[in-house]
């Protein structure tokens, strides 16, 4: 049984795939996505019937400014726990902006610990 579904987004394949692959063996169903926009349509598609239980996103990517990316996937999905992993130069600015968000948040590169402490704890809250 499926300890929930989480959408992985991120522009780096190999980044999607390491997330995916420390989810997957944790338990979780995974869909990924390359930009948010791709993400949100994936989900909205229907094609997986279960329902979305967390994000998992990077911040700097092509498609997207990242001051954006987290408001955009709150407009889409906004009782959604999000876990944010970047490796942005204003993050370390920032970190304390998504604590008080109620946003988990993780430095580029992260382990499976800190992955799955992070999304654990984001999607036990409240």
């Amino acid at each position: 049984m499926s300890k929930g579904r989480v959408l992985v987004v991120d522009d780096e394949a190999d980044v999607r795939k390491a997330t995916r692959l420390i989810l997957t063996k944790a338990g979780y169903d995974v869909d990924e996505a390359e930009d948010p926009e791709s993400g949100v349509a994936l989900v909205k598609s229907g094609a997986n019937k279960q329902p979305l239980n967390a994000i998992v996103t990077d911040l700097n990517m092509p498609k997207i400014n990242e001051v954006i990316v987290v408001p955009y996937l709150r407009s889409q999905f906004p009782s959604c726990p999000i876990v944010v992993v970047s490796g942005s130069k204003m993050m370390d600015k920032s970190a304390k902006l998504f604590k008080d968000a109620g946003i988990e948040f993780l430095a580029k590169p992260v382990n499976q610990e800190q992955l799955l402490g992070a999304l654990n704890k984001a999607t036990n809250k409240g």
